[in-house]
């Protein structure tokens, strides 16, 4: 059985955090929770919210509050998205699947990875909401054409292309917890890092019960079938995505494609020039370069380049409903959360996720009440007090 996730054990987002330590391997809460090199831009995702002071207008009554947003056409009904969070199946038997269906329940979108543990077909069927479809060029143009067409065939509705991961990044956690031996050839270099996984007989049984080691079953190469786990890195440094593979990528995918991994306006305005519908203002959870700005800080940059050509959302240490309330008053029109429900689908499932997005649901609505806001789509630059440095625009000094 999974552990409570109610109150009053949780009552906020560390809670979840705490329990999924307690629930998983070590090398599986590190995967969720580690960042890259010194995890300086992991911990400043967090961190930079504290930067921005809220304004409330007070002595506001506000019955209810309408935290529905528009996305790319679609009205979800909270303004934000569950990101896309690779080898989900690790932290919960069929993990993909039950956050699809915890997306759904609440009114809001799913976005699968293409590195899932889960085929994309169950991950839709799953949901009653929208699902995107995140990609990475693994494999090739072949394969990733193919994982498209099965997309679009299932019904999924945006493609959603990352664009920072030319290499996979220094996630030193890994290594001190025997990542590459345990994926390694070698029993004898494995023996050393089973014992974390030993003292976790509840989430054994479940790996086991739901067939150990996963693969990648929407990376289907040629010849060999799906990919194997432990290609991952190797198979992200083949496949960097190029502003050219853009091209074709439209030609295969006719549905809306946003860009994901954004940080500077110049690349926001190339991603225009490329056709993109909307953007994600994104460092991969400072999980790839480190020492690159926290996504809040580079909010106002992006937002000011597009200009209101594109939708610009926002990814990146929302732990709780004021973190989003801070990036929608900046311009995000909506932001995606992954640690925050990754962190409850490891503490207890499906009915972790549901209670991560219920803990930011009751966030949003009090902090909106407390503003005196009535609706997220009022939200609004007056409502917060930024650092005066962030109205700088680095791509356009002189």
């Amino acid at each position: 059985m999974p552990p409570p996730v109610e109150s009053p054990r949780v009552v906020n987002i560390a809670d979840l955090r705490r329990l999924a330590e307690r629930r998983l391997p070590r090398a599986v809460f590190d995967y969720i929770d580690g960042g890259a090199d010194a995890e300086v831009t992991m911990r400043e995702n967090c961190r930079i919210y504290d930067d921005v002071i809220l304004r409330p207008r007070n002595a506001v009554a506000i019955p209810q509050c309408d935290l529905g947003v528009t996305v790319l056409g679609r009205r979800l009904e909270l303004p934000f998205l569950l990101a896309p969070v690779g080898s989900s199946r690790m932290f919960y038997p069929r993990g993909e699947e039950a956050a699809a269906r915890a997306a759904g329940a609440a009114g809001t979108a799913y976005i699968l990875s293409t590195l899932s543990g889960c085929m994309l077909e169950d991950v839709r069927a799953a949901s009653s909401g929208p699902v995107w479809y995140q990609l990475y060029l693994v494999g090739g143009r072949e394969v990733a054409s193919g994982a498209i067409e099965r997309a679009r065939l299932a019904g999924f509705s945006v493609l959603a292309v990352t664009i920072d991961t030319a290499v996979s990044g220094l996630r030193e956690r890994d290594g001190r917890n025997g990542t590459k031996e345990l994926l390694g050839p070698s029993l004898g270099a494995r023996l050393r890092f089973l014992p974390q996984f030993l003292v976790k007989p509840r989430w054994l049984a479940g790996f086991l019960g739901d067939g150990g080691l996963m693969s990648f079953p929407n990376v289907v190469i040629p010849g060999q079938g799906p990919m194997a786990y432990a290609d991952v890195a190797a198979a992200l440094e083949q496949s960097t995505v190029s502003w050219s593979d853009l091209r074709w990528i439209r030609e295969v995918w006719r549905g809306p494609i946003v860009i994901k991994g954004v940080l500077t306006g110049d690349d926001a305005r190339r991603a225009l020039d490329e056709g993109a519908e909307a953007l994600v203002v994104s460092n991969h959870g400072g999980r790839q370069l480190d020492g690159v700005s926290a996504t809040l800080r580079a909010l106002p940059e992006v937002v000011s380049a597009v200009n209101g050509r594109a939708e610009v959302l926002l990814d990146g240490g929302i732990r709780r409903g004021s973190d989003i309330v801070k990036a929608l008053c900046l311009g995000a029109r909506a932001v995606l959360c992954g640690r925050a429900y990754a962190y409850g689908l490891g503490a207890g499932g499906e009915v972790g996720v549901a209670r991560a997005i219920g803990i930011l649901r009751a966030d949003l609505i009090r902090t909106l009440k407390l503003l005196g806001c009535a609706a997220v789509a009022d939200l609004d630059p007056s409502y917060v007090e930024a650092p005066p440095a962030w109205s700088c625009r680095p791509s356009q000094a002189v």
